[in-house]
């Protein structure tokens, strides 16, 4: 049964997450971070940490500021803030005996995983699964707004269903981010997978990243697999591959 734990911030709210405990032999460790607004309760996250913890590695998953059961104000967060609490994820398993060596980030928080490496030392393996290589390509979920929150600093934001606030330092944060230095400087090793059905974050995202890494790196393609990975067994098979590309790289 998952673990529920909770951690301070990089910004000081208290983040809620799960940890999914490894069934039988302990691998290794990993943490988990999920797709712009989605929070660890989505379909990819629980499915993906689920699987690898039936095969062995231990996984954290938690809700970003304001989402899910974490406290704070997702408004008051960025692209920054996101990749921040991810190294503090990290730091909080480290804190209880768990040391990591995996970093999955699906979608926006495959970009986060990348950018959160670098803040951290001692681990081996990064995964990002339908990442952007631009973190302002999420901009496409919120574009007919951006005029609005750029002269009045803030608009209210309807995206699946949540009710949220975005607000000016947040388009400016994520438009500054430049991901290809952190790849191109990335030390761990690096699994890309994306699907060449990919609706929301095209193919060539992936091939952008993949050619801006450094070996150690690998491509997956997640063939049939739609953006969110809603099929149960989309997310499943993701997990599977991962457990089996990662194995070199646990430190259990």
């Amino acid at each position: 049964m998952a673990e529920r734990v909770d951690f301070e911030s990089s910004s000081g709210p208290r983040l809620a997450g799960l940890v999914d405990p490894p069934r039988g032999e302990l691998r290794g460790w990993g943490v988990f971070a999920h797709g712009f607004t989605l929070g660890k309760d989505c379909a990819a996250a629980s499915r993906i940490c689920k699987q690898l913890a039936d095969e062995g590695i231990g996984m954290l998953r938690f809700d970003n500021l304001g989402l899910g059961d974490s406290e704070g104000d997702w408004g008051d967060g960025s692209f920054s803030h996101k990749v921040a609490d991810t190294a503090q994820a990290v730091r909080f398993m480290e804190s209880t005996g768990r040391p990591v060596r995996l970093l999955v980030g699906h979608s926006f928080g495959g970009a986060a995983v990348i950018a959160a490496a670098h803040l951290l030392d001692g681990f081996g393996a990064v995964v990002s699964i339908g990442a952007p290589y631009e973190p302002a390509h999420v901009e496409h979920n919120y574009d007919a707004l951006v005029d609005r929150i750029m002269s009045d600093g803030e608009a209210p934001f309807l995206i699946g269903g949540k009710a949220l606030t975005l607000r000016r330092h947040f388009i400016e944060d994520v438009r500054a981010a430049d991901l290809h230095e952190r790849i191109h400087s990335l030390r761990p090793a690096l699994l890309v997978m994306h699907s060449p059905t990919d609706n929301t974050v095209g193919i060539i995202n992936a091939s952008k990243i993949f050619r801006a890494a450094r070996h150690p790196r690998s491509f997956v393609s997640l063939e049939g697999a739609d953006h969110l990975l809603t099929g149960r067994d989309q997310a499943r098979r993701a997990a599977r591959i991962v457990s089996a590309w990662a194995d070199p790289y646990l430190d259990a």
